[in-house]
């Protein structure tokens, strides 16, 4: 099996929310995404839609300083971690596998911002790199990794 691979442009963060509304929608538990960009490059925005996709009715805020948010009341939990603040020992100090992992928590999806500083990451995950450029928009590259056919198939179909 190939990884999948997919860029999206998207023109402004309207369609970078509606990206994550459509994740939200199609996304299984147990669903890890690890969001890469720079400081405005959409990652919370995309986040947020993710949310709403969930049904998700309560305010989606980057969980800079508290570091994990946890939504437990849409289709599946949504678990939202900003590792920005962190270096990678405090990051692995989360525990993050736990989340991925099912194993202390219901089984949801888990959107980690910053997710360069993981020391270790799931056996299967779907990669998004956001950018951002003034002239060209934002952009999303996608890429499942792993055995997970459902995440691969969510990719395709985007």
């Amino acid at each position: 099996m190939h990884d999948r691979a997919k860029t999206i442009f998207l023109p402004d963060a309207v369609a970078t929310r509606s990206l994550g509304v459509k994740l939200g929608q199609l996304l299984p538990a147990e669903s890890t995404l690890l969001l890469e960009g720079d400081l405005g490059s959409g990652k919370t925005t995309l986040v947020q839609g993710i949310g709403e996709g969930l049904g998700i009715r309560e305010s989606i805020d980057s969980p800079t300083f508290t570091l994990i948010n946890e939504y437990l009341n849409g289709r599946v939990p949504l678990y939202h971690f900003d590792l920005y603040r962190l270096d990678a020992t405090a990051a692995a100090a989360l525990y993050p596998e736990t989340y991925w992992d099912g194993t202390e928590v219901e089984p949801g999806i888990v959107a980690i911002e910053w997710s360069e500083r993981l020391i270790t990451k799931p056996s299967s995950y779907l990669e998004i790199r956001l950018t951002y450029d003034i002239g060209a928009g934002r952009q999303a590259w996608l890429r499942a990794i792993g055995q997970r056919e459902s995440v691969r198939n969510v990719v395709a179909t985007l």
